[in-house]
């Protein structure tokens, strides 16, 4: 890809915890107006680098360096242009919506007309501005999630470095975060998203990092991901009742071994589409009888399982 752009450079980092190795060598970078999703299962070392781009943790080695400043040796000068918004919820239970959002502007400097006019976007990009006046406590979880994210994106910083935002919300707020995390890319912020849903991330993300074992195992865009996992389209039949194992030998097009769930359920991975009108007839023709048929493309789930051996769980102690 082009250099052009690049706001966010991170080159070979390692981190031990004692005998542990959480990260072994992890390159990445961003460029403005990007969101790039960080992908990965259960230890793999998400948190971990999150947390020192974030300017929280140092690495054993390794650089990173964002706006042309180095995280080591300049991490205030970076903290003022870094908006992080955390996993956990970081508010003051006790205080408005209002009161919480200009706390966080008035630490981050705002003189307090600053930040009441900050505030007042902020709220609107939440979607809370008719909450202003309420009490953090009263408010659902939802509410407190795009409320998180606020607060941690009101003094527009030029990076943004987002630890599963939406994690536990209703569809709802879901949609008004990802909405409120996509313009400000659009604005030319450059964004470090981790998650666990791949939907988000298919439909947020210009480029992925997947990460396993402490490594970058691939990267690129969500399309680019796929193909090197080397996805393919599947046929998935389920029967009425059992059928001949092996019903599909002589088609072309199938690539072996099929995948069962039962003896009622098949899942063909198919080198192309040509094979489907054979497997549709051959079927129909099946004593089991052929309740559901479907053909689908492969995803980043997918290539996610291919790619790791593992399914993406909600908790990351790394």
């Amino acid at each position: 890809m082009s250099r052009d752009n690049i706001v966010v450079e991170v080159e070979r980092l390692r981190k031990t915890y004692g005998a542990r190795l959480a990260l072994d060598g992890v390159t990445l970078d961003v460029k403005a107006g990007e969101v790039v999703g960080l992908l990965g299962p259960n230890g793999a070392g998400k948190t971990t680098t999150l947390s020192i781009l974030a300017t929280l943790m140092v690495p054993d080695s390794g650089t990173v360096r964002m706006l042309g400043l180095d995280a080591r040796a300049q991490p205030r000068e970076i903290r003022r242009r870094l908006g992080f918004v955390p996993q956990s919820i970081a508010l003051y239970p006790s205080l408005t919506t209002a009161e919480n959002m200009q706390l966080f502007l008035r630490m981050h400097g705002l003189s307090r007309l600053a930040a009441r006019d900050l505030c007042a976007k902020a709220l609107e990009l939440a979607d809370l501005t008719d909450r202003a006046a309420e009490p953090v406590a009263t408010l659902s979880g939802g509410m407190q999630r795009r409320l998180n994210l606020a607060c941690g994106v009101a003094h527009q910083p030029e990076i943004l470095v987002l630890d599963e935002p939406s994690v536990g919300v209703d569809p709802q707020s879901r949609e008004q975060i990802l909405r409120a995390i996509r313009g400000l890319a659009d604005t030319g912020a450059a964004a470090i998203y981790s998650t666990h849903y791949m939907e988000e991330v298919e439909q947020l993300c210009d480029r992925v990092f997947l990460i396993d074992g402490g490594k970058v195992i691939a990267s690129g865009s969500v399309a680019e991901v796929i193909a090197i996992a080397g996805g393919r389209p599947r046929a998935e039949f389920t029967f009425d009742a059992s059928t001949p194992p092996r019903w599909f030998e002589g088609i072309d097009g199938i690539v072996l071994p099929p995948a069962r769930d039962s003896a009622r359920r098949l899942t063909l991975a198919l080198a192309s589409l040509d094979a489907v009108p054979e497997l549709l007839r051959r079927s129909r023709e099946l004593a089991g009888g052929l309740r559901e048929f479907s053909v689908r493309n492969p995803n980043l789930s997918d290539a996610f399982m291919a790619l790791t051996g593992h399914s993406l769980r909600s908790e990351d102690p790394s």
